[in-house]
C-alpha cells in the first residue's frame, strides 16, 4: 500500500477521536451544569402554611393547585414528585413553615394528615359541643346534629367527655360515627373491667345518674359522696330536687331560676319528677362513671356549697341542710377548695377514687343494676 494513502489515514483517524471526546466533554458538563442547577433549586427556601390542603388527583392536577395557591410549581417539581413518591392527599401537617423546596416536595409524599386536638369537657352538653366541633373544623352544624340524632343511642352522653384528636376534612357523618364508636368502646371497657358484661341499656342507666354528679360535684374527691346522696335519695323515694339537672343541653350554661323551675315540664325537672332524668344531662368522665357506681357509705340527703370552700356540706337532716344555706348569709364566696375539717366519709370517698376499678366490687349499685329493665 502507498505510503501517501497509509498517512492519510492515520491523519483522519487522529482527528476523529479529539471530537469524540470533545462530545462526551460537553454531555458530562452539561449534566453537571443541570445538576447544579437542581441542586441550588431545591435548596431555595420558601414558606407554607404548617397545615396544607392537598386535592385529591394527578401530580399534574397538585402542581396546577399549588401553582395557583402561589406556591410557584414548575416541571422540576414534577419530575421529583414522581421520583420520590405519591402525593397525599387531603389535610396533611408540614410541621413547619420555613423549609427548603426539597424539604416541601419530600414533606408532599410523606406528610401524616393534620390533627387538631378538641377537648369535651366533663360536664358540657351534646348540644354545646357539636357548635363547637362545627366552628373549629368548619363543619355544617345542621348535619352535625341531623347525624348525631340519627345515631346517638339517648340525647346526650352518648360522647365520653375526653380529648380527641381529629384529623382535617372529616366530613359531619364520619366525626360522629368516629366519636360515638370510640366513646362506646370506651363504655364497654370499662363496664366489662367492673362487671365482666357491657349492657347498653343499664349502662346509660348509670351514665345518667354519673351526669347528675358530674353537673353537681366541686372536686372528684366528691363525686361518691354525691353519688351516696343520689342513691339515699333514689332508695327512699325522695325527687332529687338539683338544680344540675336542669342545666341540659342549650341551657348548659343558664342559670337556673325559680320561674325555670316552675315552667320546665322535661323529665330533667328533679324538683318536678322522682327519679333520674330520662337522659344523661351532659358528657361525662370515667370518674363520674365510678362515683356513680361507688357510692361512699353515707347517711347524707342533702348538700349546699360552703361559700368560703367552694366544696359541698352535706348533712342528714333537713333542719341541719338549712342552717347550712343560712351559714352562707354574708359570706363572700372565695373557693379555695380546701375542706375546713376531713371526715370518715371524706377519706373514703378519697380512696374509692384512688382505688383502680378492677380491684372493687360494686355494692349499693348492684340492685339498681338490675332494676333498670
Amino acid at each position: 500500500m502507498p505510503e501517501n494513502n497509509t498517512e492519510d489515514i492515520n491523519i483522519i483517524e487522529t482527528k476523529r477521536r479529539p471530537k469524540k471526546s470533545l462530545i462526551a466533554f460537553n454531555i458530562i458538563e452539561l449534566f453537571l451544569i443541570v445538576c447544579i442547577i437542581v441542586l441550588f433549586y431545591v435548596t431555595i427556601p420558601m414558606s407554607s402554611t404548617k397545615v396544607l390542603f392537598i386535592p385529591k388527583g394527578s401530580t399534574n392536577n397538585t402542581v396546577t393547585y399549588l401553582n395557583d395557591k402561589g406556591f410557584e410549581m414548575n416541571i422540576i417539581d414534577k419530575i421529583i414528585l414522581r421520583s420520590i413518591g405519591f402525593i397525599q392527599s387531603g389535610w396533611i401537617d408540614l410541621n413547619e413553615n420555613q423549609l427548603t423546596k426539597m424539604d416541601f416536595l419530600y414533606k408532599l409524599t410523606t406528610s401524616k394528615a393534620a390533627l387538631k386536638n378538641i377537648t369535651l369537657i366533663p360536664g358540657e352538653t351534646s348540644y354545646i359541643f357539636l357548635r363547637q366541633l362545627a366552628k373549629e373544623f368548619n363543619l355544617s352544624e345542621q348535619i352535625l346534629e341531623e347525624t348525631y340524632k340519627k345515631y346517638a343511642y339517648k340525647l346526650d352522653g352518648n360522647i365520653l367527655a375526653d380529648t380527641y384528636a381529629l384529623p382535617y376534612g372529616m366530613n359531619e357523618d364520619h366525626m360522629i360515627f368516629y366519636l360515638l364508636s370510640q366513646s362506646n368502646k370506651r363504655y364497654e371497657e370499662f363496664s366489662k373491667k367492673i362487671f365482666g358484661l357491657y349492657d347498653k341499656k343499664k349502662w346509660y342507666h348509670y351514665l345518667s345518674l354519673a351526669s347528675v354528679i358530674q353537673k353537681e360535684a366541686a372536686s372528684v374527691e366528691e363525686m361518691p359522696i354525691v353519688s351516696s346522696v343520689i342513691h339515699n335519695r333514689l332508695t327512699k323515694g325522695m325527687k332529687l330536687q338539683m338544680d344540675g339537672t336542669l342545666n341540659y343541653g342549650k341551657y348548659s350554661h343558664v342559670r337556673v331560676s325559680a320561674q325555670r323551675i316552675k315552667e320546665d315540664t322535661s323529665s330533667y325537672n328533679t324538683y318536678k319528677n322522682k327519679g333520674l332524668p330520662k337522659n344523661p344531662v351532659c358528657a361525662v368522665s370515667l370518674n363520674a362513671i365510678k362515683a356513680a357506681i361507688f357510692p361512699v357509705k353515707s347517711d347524707y340527703y342533702y348538700f349546699v356549697k360552703n361559700n368560703k370552700t367552694g366544696l359541698h356540706k352535706f348533712s342528714k337532716s333537713y333542719k341541719t341542710h338549712v342552717n347550712n344555706i343560712r351559714a352562707n348569709v354574708g359570706v363572700k364566696k372565695s373557693y379555695t377548695k380546701v375542706k375546713e375539717k376531713e371526715t370518715r366519709v371524706d377519706k373514703e370517698a378519697k380512696t374509692i377514687m384512688k382505688t383502680d376499678v378492677t380491684k372493687q366490687k360494686p355494692r349499693t349499685i348492684k340492685s339498681l343494676w338490675n332494676n333498670v329493665k
